[in-house]
This record gives structure tokens, C-alpha cells and sequence, in this order.
């Protein structure tokens, strides 16, 4: 039976859906292929998964219930991994009700197609935001620590969708798992991502902006670590009726003037930096606790920043060579 992936063009959703066929797995994506960035990235992400032929892609909307409900049913999907959401802190300022479809009504489409179809494991993307502003302190953030001050729209959805899954996991009894994904970087990535960024300006020679003042952290984690994560949670649903969040992160937050340097060195070139206050709805640090995820999988993180930045640079090189031929 095929595994569902929602958000199959988007960044981890694509390499989520590559493991699943690699193993051997049949796998239906689902993409509505929006251009919150160059929509050709993730047209090239669906040509790699096009290549499986146990593969198949539909181009549609998460937030419209008949069509989420009728793929599910209709083809015996019995395990879902949900990872289709408006993403970004920043836009969400701006274009609040693109976080309402994407993220609450798609969410809820995503409960409901899982609820008539009798899926057996739903697991969902969550977001490290949960934890709101927080210092970096001797922990990391654990999953039963407050999550009660979310500091943007964006990560008031992605709660707000942990306590739906929660509800419909008490109501009507199918494992749900939710995943709080830490700063997640890597080959293909998003574009809107601040590593993505400054990667492009300090190859165009243009100064990076560098908010708080250089004085924040995130706990940078790499794809391949997190796709582990995702299908380690995938073969281990809580019993029926059950509902749980796990972090998914490296465990080892890394100051952004630090990701700057090991940035710089990567690409052979010194940033032009402009120090800026903090931005609204941003938070000072992330760092994971990943003690139960790991009690639960034996996930452990392999690639430090030292070593998955340049894999990155790597990748952007023959992207940024094939942008340039295209244009």
C-alpha cells in the first residue's frame, strides 16, 4: 500500500518521499506547487522523484477535504506523512489568511481524510516556533515544556494543528505523530532560508543583513538527519488513540555569527556584514532535546554544520549553473 506525502515538491517532503522509494516503498505525493519561491526548484525536486516508478505526483490543494479524502480512500493509504504548510515567520506578518488555508484548514482537511479513510499512523510536521522566545540555556527544549506564547501567526498554526491532532486522536482513535522540526538545512533547500540567502548575496558580492545583532542560535539540523527522524517515527505509531510530539533537531545550536564563518569558508568569500535589531516574530535560539525521539527510534544525528554547509554550497553551484544557463 503507498505511503501519502504531502508537500512531496517541498524540501524535506522530497527526500522523505526519495528514502520511502529508495527502500522500496510506493509513494503518492501530493503538491500544489505555489510560488512562495521559484516554483522551478520544486519542479526539479519532482522530476528526481519522477524517476522512481513507483511514484506517482498529484498537483492539489491540501485545504479542499473531498479531493484529500477521495486520495486516501481510493487508494488504500493506510500511512501518511503530512508535511504540506505555508512556511516562513516573516511572511506570515504579511500574508496571514495564506496561513490560515495552508496550515488550519489544510491540517484539518489532512484529520478528516485520515479519519473516513482508516489510516493507521498520521505523522505531521510540526515546528521548533512552538517554544516561542526563548534564551539559550544548560537544556534543550523538551516536549512537555510550556508551548503556550507563540511570538508569530506561524507558530500559533503550527500549535494550533498539534492540538487539532490531538482532539481528533482522543475522538476517533487513529495514532497521530507530531514532529517539531529544528531549523532543517541541506541540498535542495528553501530559498527563504537565511543559509540559502547569504549564500547568494555574498556570491553577488551584496552586504547580508545580520538580525539581532549576530546575537542568535539555531540548531541547524540536516536533511538526511531528519528524514531518519521522519521514518523512524513513521514505523513506531503510539497505540490507538494515541498522540505524540517529538523534537527533531541535532541537539547542538550553533551561534549565527558561527554559521556565517563555516558559510564563508565553505564558499571562499567574506560576508559584507549589516548588523539589524531583532525582526518581529523571530526567536533568539532553538535547541532540541531529542531524548524521547531517540528512546523511541535510536535517532541519532550524524552531520554536523561543518560538514553539511559545504554539501549545500556543493549543491547551489550546479543549481546557480543551471539558473544561469536557463536564464
Amino acid at each position: 500500500m503507498p505511503v501519502l506525502v504531502t508537500g512531496a515538491a517541498g524540501f524535506v517532503g522530497m527526500h522523505v518521499a526519495e528514502r520511502l522509494l529508495a527502500e522500496g516503498r510506493s509513494v503518492i505525493g501530493v503538491d500544489i506547487f505555489n510560488a512562495y519561491y521559484d516554483p522551478a526548484l520544486k519542479r526539479l525536486r519532482a522530476e528526481r522523484l519522477a524517476a522512481f516508478p513507483a511514484f506517482r505526483m498529484v498537483e492539489a490543494d491540501i485545504a479542499e477535504p473531498e479531493v484529500m479524502a477521495a486520495l486516501v480512500r481510493d487508494n488504500g493509504v493506510k500511512q501518511v506523512i503530512h508535511l504540506a504548510a505555508q512556511a516562513g515567520v516573516r511572511y506570515s506578518i504579511d500574508h496571514p489568511f495564506t496561513y490560515e488555508r495552508s496550515n488550519l484548514a489544510g491540517h484539518l482537511s489532512m484529520l478528516e481524510a485520515c479519519r473516513h479513510g482508516g489510516v493507521e499512523h498520521l505523522v505531521y510536521a510540526s515546528s521548533s516556533s512552538v517554544y516561542g522566545d526563548r534564551p539559550l540555556e544548560g537544556a534543550g527544549f523538551r516536549e512537555d515544556d510550556p508551548t503556550v506564547s507563540p511570538v508569530s501567526l506561524y507558530a500559533a498554526t503550527k500549535r494550533s494543528c498539534e492540538l487539532l491532532s490531538q482532539s481528533y486522536a482522543a475522538l476517533y482513535g487513529f495514532p497521530q505523530s507530531g514532529l517539531r522540526f529544528f531549523t532543517v538545512y541541506g541540498p535542495m533547500g528553501r530559498p527563504d532560508m537565511a543559509y540559502f540567502d547569504f549564500t547568494e548575496k555574498i556570491m553577488r558580492g551584496e552586504p547580508i543583513d545580520v538580525y539581532g545583532e549576530g546575537r542568535m542560535a539555531r540548531d541547524f539540523t540536516y536533511i538526511d538527519d531528519i528524514v531518519d527522524g521522519v521514518l523512524g517515527v513513521l514505523d513506531h505509531p503510539p497505540e490507538r488513540g494515541g498522540h505524540e510530539v517529538y523534537n527533531i533537531g541535532d541537539s547542538k545550536p550553533v551561534g549565527l555569527m558561527d554559521m556565517i564563518a563555516i558559510l564563508e569558508l565553505a564558499l571562499g568569500r567574506e560576508a559584507i556584514k549589516i548588523m539589524r535589531p531583532m525582526q518581529p516574530g523571530d526567536v533568539t535560539a532553538t535547541y532540541a532535546d531529542i531524548g524521547k525521539l531517540q528512546a523511541l527510534t535510536g535517532y541519532a544525528p550524524k552531520v554536523a554544520l561543518a560538514d553539511g554547509l559545504p554539501r549545500f554550497v556543493d549543491w547551489w553551484r550546479s543549481w546557480n549553473g543551471r539558473n544561469q544557463a536557463r536564464g
